[in-house]
């Protein structure tokens, strides 16, 4: 458990190579570390960790049977963990990746979450980590979620390890997430793209 909660202000239109690096070997080695995005702030930790995932439960406080969003750099890291990438998915891929909309895809071993932020600090820390991050928003779970650092240190302060603080988020609205794993998609949560936008975008696969 942190002891003391650093805060490192970033840049956001030009992240400093040194502090994103530092933050992605604190990943790697099991830290949690509330980083950025374009929709609110989340706490990242490595996906293949079982202490750390177990950490991050605790800490917000969540339901151990609700998963977290992988959040991912590349395409490819979707096929590494073996998940299907179907017509309907490449289409919503290519039209809103990256940017604030979560999928879930068919694993091997059910369902996963999939995001690719279009933040550059999330893009950067995500790619350099080289493991699966996971990157809840940065509260307690029911809480309203974190736009600024100021936010997360009010709650969290002393709990996770490092913030990088790059001001207020772009959108200040969670991502939106949609349910491919069945015949027809399911929007499970309203968020920054509008429920008309996924609609016509799915309606352009047969």
């Amino acid at each position: 458990m942190a002891t003391e909660t650093k805060v490192i202000k970033v840049d956001p239109a030009s992240p400093d190579e040194k502090i994103i690096e530092f933050a992605a070997t604190l990943l790697r080695r099991g830290g949690l570390v509330a980083f950025p995005t374009e929709t609110v702030y989340g706490i990242g930790a490595n996906f293949l960790n079982e202490s750390t995932i177990k950490r991050l439960y605790e800490i917000k406080k969540r339901p151990g049977n609700k998963p977290f969003t992988i959040h991912i750099s590349s395409v490819d890291m979707i096929r590494d963990m073996g998940c299907e990438i179907t017509p309907l998915a490449e289409e919503l891929i290519k039209t809103f990746w990256p940017g604030p909309l979560t999928l879930i895809l068919k694993s091997k071993n059910g369902k996963l979450g999939f995001r690719m932020p279009k933040n550059n600090i999330a893009k950067d820390l995500i790619s350099k980590s080289g493991v699966p991050i996971v990157a809840p928003s940065a509260n307690i779970s029911g809480e309203k979620p974190a736009t600024e650092a100021g936010e997360i240190l009010k709650t969290l302060s002393g709990k996770i390890d490092l913030v990088l603080d790059s001001g207020k988020t772009e959108f200040g609205k969670e991502s939106t997430v949609v349910d491919i794993t069945g015949n027809a998609y399911k929007i499970l949560r309203k968020g920054s793209i509008s429920e008309n936008e996924i609609t016509k975008t799915a309606s352009k696969v047969e």
